[in-house]
């Protein structure tokens, strides 16, 4: 027993991945936790090393550490900071947690606390900085066109900054160069590379030059605050943006151009007749369900991360319309509705039922894959009321240009699509006329076919037995409604 307690409170140089190594502190931390090592005996160093503990790497738990929210989110946005303490200052947070003071981050004024926060606060201020600042210049290399970036962050940002470009342009090929590496994105993959120099990127391009003519010209002399620029935009990033090189020519020219913008006549607005502009709106409507459909297809999602838009799919002359929620990971992916697991389910009670799914159209209140990033995998996640209500329009003159006999509202998310209203299943499954839609349409609610997938085994046979007993009713009255 002595033996072993000398062992956990024995001295411990930690080795990390320069930079910024949350894989490596968290397997750390992991293991010092599952060791009872206190903080004190613990010393972390960023240096290149052959393993995390050394030659002599002590057996270690795997299992994951417990920690509140407001810890598991600050470590990610701590550990890129450049202050070598604060791996050692992490683990202290965790240490006092797990010991006894598990609501310390709700004690603001706790010295850890708060020279953490203000380390977390200083890396959301350098990922603004380079979201904001970076700037893209064109290069030609054999594979095509190509766009290489320069910046020099404060914190070891790099990996932290870099999907933020991804999300923005995916569709470009792009580097970005720092001190301390590079993130190439080659429209697929993202990757990590070694440190480029500020001489590996072009001095400009044409793009550049169009840019830095539109500055100069929305340039607005009358609110001139060189004090404010210089605190939203440093000094230190005007190297590397092209409009930064006409600041000092316009400041010294903004009292001139003030003055002659008040001594010039004010001009009325031209006058604009509202019939015409009511009607040009009208006719910019789209006319059909394929002009609706490219429309889907260019407008980004709401919530950024899917993969495309899923449109509805079916013949126009269908009789029922199914709407469910939203795609899932395999309809992203595929762009198709119902393809996935519940939509396997659901093609497979239609054909128990007597309906024909290739004469059926099928579709979705919300057009783009929502979900929550677990490792590697996609977690669904159900869309709030306020994205559902984004995408309504698209759905009433998708069902508008269809114009089925009968639409089935597949759960919650569709019957508030449909309704705008959140009507509980259980209250309202069967026939339904949606009143939104001017009663337009004869409506049927039943559940959505992901949730007889979510059920307990011993609870699945029944209700997949109601939902066909749905389904069979719902193919009556559509032959009815057809007739």
């Amino acid at each position: 027993m002595a033996g072993a307690t000398s062992r956990a409170t024995s001295a411990r140089t930690i080795l990390l991945r320069p930079g910024a190594d949350l894989t490596g502190f968290r397997d750390a931390a992991r293991r010092l936790a599952a060791e009872n090592v206190p903080p004190e005996a613990v010393t972390f160093s960023a240096e290149s090393a052959p393993s995390l503990f050394g030659d002599d790497a002590p057996p270690g738990s795997d299992a994951p550490l417990v920690l509140p929210r407001a810890v598991t989110s600050l470590i990610p946005s701590v550990v890129p900071h450049r202050d070598p303490e604060r791996y050692g200052l992490l683990y202290a947070l965790i240490w006092r947690v797990l010991h006894g003071e598990r609501h310390l981050m709700e004690v603001a004024s706790d010295p850890l606390v708060h020279r953490l926060t203000r380390m977390a606060k200083a890396i959301g201020r350098d990922l603004h900085k380079m979201h904001a600042f970076l700037r893209f210049r064109r290069v030609e290399d054999p594979a095509g066109e190509r766009y290489v970036a320069w910046f020099e962050p404060d914190h070891h940002i790099l990996e932290a900054a870099a999907p933020f470009f991804v999300r923005r342009f995916a569709g470009m090929r792009w580097t970005i160069l720092t001190p301390e590496g590079r993130a190439v994105w080659d429209g697929d993959t993202l990757a990590y590379g070694p440190p480029g120099s500020r001489a590996d990127v072009p001095e400009g391009d044409g793009f550049e030059a169009g840019w830095q003519t539109y500055y100069e010209t929305t340039f607005n002399p009358a609110r001139v605050n060189p004090k404010a620029m210089r605190a939203e935009m440093p000094k230190k990033y005007w190297r590397n943006m092209p409009e930064t090189a006409a600041i000092p020519a316009l400041l010294r020219g903004a009292a001139d151009r003030t003055a002659q913008m008040i001594e010039r006549e004010p001009t009325l607005p031209a006058r604009r007749e509202p019939a015409r502009a009511v009607a040009a709106m009208a006719d910019q409507d789209p006319k059909s369900l394929d002009e609706l459909n490219a429309i889907i297809r260019k407008t980004e999602p709401l919530v950024p991360g899917a993969t495309q838009a899923v449109l509805g799919e079916g013949p126009l002359d269908a009789t029922i319309a199914f709407v469910g929620e939203q795609p899932g990971d395999q309809e992203d992916l595929k762009g198709r509705p119902f393809v996935g697991p519940a939509g396997q389910l659901l093609a497979r009670a239609m054909a128990e039922a007597g309906i024909d799914r290739e004469a059926s159209y099928l579709t979705n209140a919300v057009k783009h894959f929502k979900f929550t990033l677990r490792g590697k995998r996609r977690i669904h996640e159900k869309p709030t009321a306020g994205e559902v209500s984004h995408y309504r329009w698209w759905l009433d003159r998708e069902l508008e240009f269809v114009a089925p006999k009968l639409v089935v509202a597949l759960g919650a998310t569709a019957v508030l699509a449909l309704t705008g209203k959140a009507i509980p299943i259980t209250r309202s499954r069967g026939p339904f006329r949606f009143d939104r839609l001017d009663n337009r349409f004869q409506g049927y609610i039943t559940v959505h076919p992901s949730y007889l997938l979510r059920l307990p085994d011993e609870a699945k046979e029944e209700a997949y037995a109601a939902f066909i007993t749905d389904l069979k009713r719902i193919a009556t009255l559509g032959a009815e409604l057809a007739t």
